[in-house]
């Protein structure tokens, strides 16, 4: 027979660590608690001073009402709290705090010390906690409002500070959290210090696009729109940001629900489902929403952390936001604002190590392939006046003309033998794909196969400004000239990226961008890496950075918003072991830079597309893994036109 241990009461120090374990996970958990205390104590300054991430040090002062010197200790009783006094309060609640753990949680597994002053008191108190023990209480001199000061957090549970982050990342984690209190809070100046430097400060005029100014910067402050609505007794205010300013996570989807940062999904899915068609497929919007309900429909008390609330009526909440959101974005004209002003064109390339020139796309091309076009049926001389018209402004005297269309005429004639010495030969061919579906999809391994069928190729013409058509003795090609583009570009960067051979372009004038803390710790940590990839980046004073140069395939692509793109990722993807992933994703971004669909190109770069095509490792898919090419044999189109039965 098995029999159950003993039923005992746990001791109180156990407990307190239980409950601490459910309030306080991290030093940005502490810091909340804190903050929204002094929020609820009226204060309209608030400074947090960390260290080391907050894992050493944490001081969070405040100008609010203080804590009388006789409830001081009654504060760090658990359960203890003065924003509500019975259950019905909990339907009502208006305060950010309310479920009096908070205190009592981190007194429990850090090195407290608290000093607090009222109005009407003539002196404040200095009163220390460490591990849930009283050190001292004693009175002090100090100006009103309460300042907590933590130190050595979890320095009692090893086990629990070991899984702690670096103090950058959880310095992060505090300046989000602070950020978001700052935008719910815009009556409140706020001001966040890590190491003795500034990270953070808001005005606390009241303003929210002054407050997301500060926070986020000019780019975003200047794109936001205005989003108003009230209906059904639920009121909706604040901005969201234009399509353009969208990014690759949900980092910028901010909304207060009664003044509270939340995630809900209910809110998430209207927000996203209003920007359809704005917005690319996984794009995020910028959204500072804050939506008001009645205190009674809303149930905030569903976890430790109140990050989580439940709805009593949530589809109703889900069309008012739907409609705001929708309603901002179609008042507005949302074409993007391009500058007058063109950047200037760089006169030199930042090049790493190895120095060499960075040819313009296709025009290399261009030169060494001058006269192919002829040998296809187009007049070699008119091709090279239109591709070379600067030879044609130097070029005056009729024996130069003369003496030049001898020299092409005699080229034409040697690449006239090259093709007919190529079509004689016996070559074996294997088809790209298929169109009929029962077939099985092959490809042109061989190397010597690739070689001979570059020379062998017939260019039949251009399909809806997109697609050239091909032919190859008895198979008829057709090829995307994006997607063929796109494959080129990527295999070329991660060849150069093997080799060490990125080049890097100039910008000028460089660009400024202004980074949220997090994304500064990702920058720092990966700098290196961003500096393989060819980004020339140096810190511009507080939360500025100044990008001096970007690879030169991504040069006069939309730099801020690729490499903006190729940050959220890094942050998005958690890739802090694999940085591979890193350099697949600046890798398809260079398919930025290839030639797009219904864009004109001439027949010389056509013909070189596909000889760089066929030297690919994999000419077949784009880095998407769309085809680059499809073909059809010669019989299946007579069997189309019943040509064979």
């Amino acid at each position: 027979m098995i029999t159950l241990p003993e039923i005992k009461v746990l001791d109180q120090y156990t407990i307190d660590n239980i409950a601490a374990g459910e309030v306080v996970e991290r030093p940005s958990s502490v810091v909340k608690e804190l903050v929204e205390n002094a929020v609820d104590a009226k204060a309209n300054a608030i400074t947090v001073e960390i260290k080391e991430g907050g894992i050493k040090f944490i001081r969070v002062t405040d100008n609010g009402s203080g804590i009388e010197q006789d409830q001081i200790r009654t504060a760090f009783l658990r359960h203890a709290t003065s924003k509500i006094r019975s259950v019905d309060d909990l339907l009502n609640v208006s305060s950010l705090g309310f479920r009096g753990e908070a205190l009592s949680s981190i007194a429990a597994v850090g090195q407290v010390e608290l000093i607090s002053k009222t109005a009407e008191s003539l002196s404040g108190s200095r009163y220390e906690i460490h591990g849930g023990k009283e050190i001292s209480f004693e009175d002090i001199g100090c100006p009103e409002g309460t300042t907590f000061i933590v130190r050595n957090l979890f320095y009692n549970v090893p086990a629990r500070r070991k899984f702690l982050k670096t103090s950058m990342t959880e310095a992060s984690y505090i300046e989000s959290m602070i950020r978001q209190l700052s935008m719910s809070h815009p009556e409140i100046s706020f001001k966040l210090v890590h190491n003795n430097q500034n990270k953070l400060a808001t005005p606390g005029n009241g303003n929210l696009k002054d407050v997301i100014y500060h926070i986020f910067g000019r780019d975003i402050a200047k794109s936001l729109l205005e989003c108003k609505e009230e209906k059904e007794e639920i009121k909706i205010s604040g901005y969201i940001g234009k399509p353009l300013i969208s990014r690759g996570n949900r980092g910028y989807e901010n909304y207060f629900v009664n003044g509270r940062y939340i995630k809900n999904p209910i809110i998430s899915r209207a927000i996203e489902d209003a920007y359809k068609t704005y917005n690319m497929k996984h794009k995020y919007p910028f959204t500072a929403l804050m939506i008001e309900v009645p205190p009674e429909t809303l149930d905030v008390n569903v976890h430790p952390t109140k990050m989580e609330v439940r709805f009593s009526d949530g589809e109703r909440l889900y069309h008012v936001v739907y409609e705001a959101v929708r309603e901002a974005l179609q008042q507005k004209n949302l074409i993007p604002e391009v500058p007058l002003v063109s950047r200037a064109k760089p006169k030199s390339s930042v090049v790493p190590k190895k120095r060499k020139e960075m040819p313009e796309p296709f025009e290399e091309v261009r030169r060494s392939r001058m006269v192919r076009t002829d040998a296809i049926g187009k007049e070699s001389k008119e091709e090279i006046d239109r591709l070379f018209p600067e030879k044609k402004e130097k070029t005056k005297r009729p024996e130069q003309q003369e003496k030049s269309a001898e020299t092409v005429s005699v080229k034409v004639n040697e690449i006239k033998r090259e093709i007919r010495d190529a079509v004689r030969e016996n070559l074996r061919e294997t088809p790209v794909y298929e169109t009929k579906e029962e077939k099985q999809i092959s490809f042109l391994d061989e190397p010597e196969v690739k070689e001979q069928w570059k020379l062998k190729f017939k260019i039949i013409g251009q399909l809806f400004a997109t697609y050239w058509l091909l032919e190859l003795e008895d198979k008829f090609y057709i090829m995307d000239q994006h997607a063929a583009h796109e494959k080129v570009n990527y295999e070329k960067l991660m060849k150069g990226l093997e080799k060490k051979e990125i080049y890097s372009q100039q910008l000028a004038p460089p660009m400024i961008l202004s980074l949220s803390m997090k994304e500064a710790d990702v920058l720092k940590e990966f700098g290196k890496e961003f500096e393989k990839l060819g980004f020339v980046i140096e810190e511009f004073g507080g939360r500025e950075y100044c990008i001096r140069a970007v690879p030169a395939n991504l040069y006069g692509l939309g730099e801020q918003e690729v490499f903006i793109e190729l940050l959220d990722s890094v942050m998005e993807e958690n890739v802090m072991a694999d940085m591979d992933l890193i350099t697949d994703k600046i890798a398809s971004m260079a398919c930025k830079a290839a030639v797009k669909g219904n864009q004109n190109i001439s027949i010389p770069e056509v013909e070189h597309l596909l000889e760089e095509l066929m030297e690919c490792e994999n000419p077949y898919t784009c880095p998407h893994g769309r085809p680059t090419m499809i073909s059809m044999t010669k019989t299946e189109i007579e069997k189309k036109f019943k040509r064979i039965v």
